[in-house]
């Protein structure tokens, strides 16, 4: 499959109907991120199970800075909804393999464990919900 550009509209639904979705944040002004597309397009090529998207950030200046994009090329990967793999950079094809390689290889299961474990203790330290205040012992 070839890389899908998308939008900031297309975004939420592209991650949420697809179970492992690349994303490639790139403009068309980087060097890098020209040097790094035709590697991410020969290796879309090798993994129809996988959806490899681009989002240029000029068009897309929202949906980057809510990415907390701040250096480009920056590839992402998702899993089941899970971001698991974030890193600026380009990366050459046996990287890029890798990535893709260990994105397929991880176990689900134990990482969707992982994310309750840590919105569990994100709450927990967050403290009450409901407005209330923990008097000080």
């Amino acid at each position: 499959m070839a890389t899908v550009d998308i939008t900031g509209e297309q975004f939420a639904s592209t991650i949420e109907g697809n179970d492992i979705v690349l994303v490639d944040f790139w403009a068309e002004w980087c060097g890098p991120c020209k040097q790094f597309g035709p590697t991410y397009s020969t290796v879309s090529e090798k993994h129809p199970d996988v959806l490899f998207t681009k989002v240029d950030t000029e068009a897309e200046q929202q949906l980057a800075a809510e990415a907390g994009i701040s250096s480009i090329p920056t590839l992402m990967a998702f899993r089941e909804k899970v971001l698991v793999f974030s890193q600026p950079g380009a990366l050459n094809s046996q990287q890029l393999e890798q990535v893709v390689d260990a994105v397929k290889a991880l176990d689900m299961d134990e990482v969707h464990a992982h994310v309750a474990r840590q919105r569990e203790e994100g709450a927990a330290a967050a403290g009450p919900q409901d407005g209330t205040q923990i008097p000080d012992a």
